[in-house]
C-alpha cells in the first residue's frame, strides 16, 4: 500500500473542483457536461447523468403539481437505491428539503422525526423488513395532519421497484402522472437555504435534526473532492446509507463533484458487496472499519481482483493493523486514508495526507481539511498545548449554524461558530489530529482516565481477534473498570487469559482489559459503526 512519503501524488489535485453555489446548479453543470456518462448502477441496471437529469425534472414536476413548493420538508424511507438520489436532487431543484430517514426506523422514531420535521410529504418503501409503510402511513392521518402526500417505492431489484424508462421518458412510475403543463420546477435558491435534514442521535433525549444548507454540504463535498482526487473514471460501491452524511455528502456529492459512478449498495452484506466488486472493479472503496474488515476477512475475497482500486478512506475509526496489513496485500496500488467528520460538519473535516507514513495513519486520522479549523480545549476553557488531551472543537468548511430546533444547541455551538464535538483527543507539533474515543465513552478506573479507543487499537492487532468495543462498568473497588467485547475471527479459539496477557505486554496495567465478553457479533449503527450504547443497556 503506497502510503509513504516518496509515492508520487497524482496529478490535476484541484482540477475537479466546482463553482456551484447550491447543489442544483452543481447538478444542472454535472449532468450538461457528462451527459451519457454512467452516473448510477442500481440493482444491475446503468443510469446515465441524463437519465438522472430526466427523472429529477420529472419528479420535481410531479412535487410541484401536487402543490409542493421551495422549504417544504420531504421525508425519504427507502434504501440506497436509484429513487433515493432522484428525490434529493428534484428537491434540491425545488428549493424543497430533504427529510433523510432510516428504514430501520419505526412507529415511535417516524411518529416524532416526521412531526418534528414538519414534513408535507413522504417517499417511501411500501414495505421493509416486514413493516408495512402504507399501513402505518393511512392510520397516521389524523396524528400527522401536515403529511399531506404519500408516494410509495418497491425495494431495489423487486417485482415492485419503479422502473426507469431511460430514453423514453426517463421517469420513474411514480412521476409519470406529472401534469405537462406544471414547468420544470426550478426555484430560486439562496446557498444558506436548507438542502436536508438529518437526524443525530443525542447524549440524550430525543434525536436532534441537523439542518444541513447548500453551502455547507457542498464545501464538505467540495473539499473532500478535491483531497481525493475525484474523478470521472472512479467507480466506487456506496454503501454508507444516503440519510447519512457518509452517503449523501462524502458519496453522492464528492463523485457528483468529480464526475465519476457510484454503484447503490442497498443493505451492506460482504458477499454481495464483493460480487458487485467482481462486476464492476472500483477505484475507490469507502466504510467503516467494520465494513472493510467483513469484507477482507471474507472468504471470497480472493477471488476479487481490487489491482484497480487507487484509495480507500475509512470512516468512524483508524483502520488496525491487521486490517491495514490485510487491505495493503489486496489492493497494493490503493493509497489509505482516514476520515473524520459528523452529521454536524455536513460530511469530512478531517483526511489523512497523501503524504502520511504508516505510524500516522494507524494513530492519527489526519490533518483538517482546507477551510476547516480545528482547537482542542482543556476543561478549563483553555487551549490545549501540542499532545495535551482535550476535546475536540471544529470550526469553518461545512459546519452547521445549529440544530434545526435552536434549542438544543446549548453546549453544542458557540457564538464563536465552534462546534463542541465531544470527540477527545490532541493535536502534534506537527498539526496531525488524534481522536481518543467519545467524552462520555472514557471511563476511570482507580483515579486513572481510560480510553478504550487506545486499549481497543491494541486488542485488534492480535490474530484472533475481529472485532472489539470496550466500555467502562460500574466496580465497588476501582470505581470503573473495562470491559471489552470481542469477535473471535473464524476458526480461533482464543480466550479471555489471552487477551489480557496480550495487554499486559502492551499497555499500562490500568489499561488492561478486567472483563472480556466473547460474542459473535457487535451491534452496529445503520452507517456500520458498533453500537456501544446497547451494550451499555445490557
Amino acid at each position: 500500500m503506497n502510503n509513504n512519503a516518496n509515492a508520487p501524488v497524482p496529478s490535476g489535485a484541484n482540477s475537479n473542483a466546482v463553482a456551484a453555489a447550491t447543489v442544483g446548479e452543481l447538478v444542472a453543470m454535472a449532468f450538461a457536461h457528462y451527459g451519457d456518462t454512467t452516473a448510477y448502477i442500481d440493482s444491475g441496471n446503468n443510469y446515465s447523468f441524463s437519465d438522472v437529469d430526466a427523472a429529477a425534472t420529472a419528479l420535481a414536476n410531479r412535487l410541484a403539481g401536487m402543490g409542493i413548493g421551495k422549504g417544504e420538508r420531504i421525508a425519504v424511507i427507502a434504501l440506497n437505491q436509484i429513487e433515493w438520489v432522484v428525490a434529493f436532487f428534484a428537491a434540491a431543484r425545488m428549493g424543497a428539503v430533504i427529510v433523510g430517514m432510516n428504514v430501520r426506523y419505526r412507529e415511535t422514531e417516524l411518529d416524532y422525526m416526521l412531526e418534528d420535521s414538519g414534513a408535507s410529504a413522504v417517499i417511501a418503501l411500501a414495505e421493509y423488513g416486514g413493516f408495512d409503510y402504507k399501513a402505518y402511513f393511512a392510520g397516521r392521518r389524523d396524528k400527522l395532519p401536515r403529511l399531506r402526500h404519500h408516494l410509495f417505492a418497491g425495494a431495489p431489484g423487486g417485482a415492485e421497484a419503479l422502473a426507469f424508462q431511460a430514453g423514453l421518458d426517463g421517469a420513474a412510475a411514480w412521476t409519470r402522472s406529472a401534469p405537462a403543463s406544471v414547468p420544470a420546477a426550478m426555484a430560486p435558491v439562496d446557498p444558506d437555504d436548507m438542502l436536508m435534514i438529518i437526524y443525530t442521535s443525542g447524549t440524550t433525549g430525543q434525536p436532534k435534526g441537523v439542518g444541513l444548507s447548500h453551502r455547507s454540504a457542498l464545501l464538505a463535498a467540495q473539499a473532500q473532492a478535491r483531497h481525493i482526487m475525484a474523478a470521472p473514471d472512479d467507480l466506487i460501491q456506496l454503501a454508507n446509507p444516503l440519510n447519512h452524511v457518509g452517503g449523501i455528502t462524502c458519496g453522492i456529492l464528492t463523485f457528483l463533484i468529480g464526475g465519476g459512478c457510484c454503484e447503490m449498495v442497498p443493505v451492506f452484506k460482504a458477499e454481495t458487496v464483493l460480487e458487485m466488486m467482481s462486476r464492476n472493479p472500483p477505484t475507490v472503496i469507502s466504510g467503516v472499519p467494520t465494513m472493510l474488515t467483513l469484507l477482507m476477512m471474507h472468504p471470497r475475497i480472493d477471488e476479487v481482483d481490487l489491482q484497480r482500486v487507487r484509495l480507500i478512506f475509512s470512516g468512524g475509526a483508524n483502520a488496525d493493523q491487521t486490517l491495514l496489513g490485510k487491505l495493503g496485500e489486496k489492493a497494493p496500488n490503493a493509497r489509505l486514508m482516514n476520515l473524520y467528520g459528523l452529521t454536524e460538519t455536513s460530511g469530512a473535516v478531517v483526511m489523512t495526507p497523501w503524504d502520511a507514513q504508516r505510524d500516522e495513519l494507524l494513530r492519527s486520522i489526519g490533518k483538517p481539511l482546507a477551510g476547516a479549523e480545528i482547537r482542542i480545549v482543556l476543561t478549563d476553557g483553555n487551549t490545549a498545548q501540542p499532545g495535551e488531551p482535550g476535546e475536540l472543537w471544529v470550526r469553518g468548511l461545512g459546519v452547521v449554524g445549529g440544530y434545526v430546533d435552536t434549542r438544543r444547541d446549548g453546549g453544542t455551538f458557540d457564538g464563536e461558530g465552534w462546534l463542541h464535538t465531544g470527540d477527545l483527543g490532541y493535536v502534534d507539533a506537527r498539526g496531525y489530529v488524534y481522536l481518543l474515543g467519545r467524552s462520555k465513552d472514557m471511563y476511570i478506573q482507580g483515579g486513572f482516565n481510560v480510553y478504550p479507543a487506545e486499549t481497543e487499537s491494541v486488542i485488534c492487532t492480535h490474530p484472533g481477534v475481529l472485532l472489539v468495543a470496550g466500555i467502562g462498568v460500574p466496580d465497588p473497588v476501582l470505581g470503573e473498570v473495562g470491559r471489552y467485547y470481542v469477535v473471535r475471527k473464524p476458526g480461533s479459539s482464543l480466550v479471555e487469559q489471552e487477551i489480557v496477557d496480550y495487554c499486559k505486554q502492551r499497555l499500562a496495567d490500568y489499561k488492561v482489559p478486567r472483563q472480556v465478553v466473547f460474542r459473535d457479533a457487535l451491534p452496529t449503527t445503520p452507517a456500520g459503526k458498533i453500537q456501544k450504547s446497547v451494550l451499555r443497556g445490557e
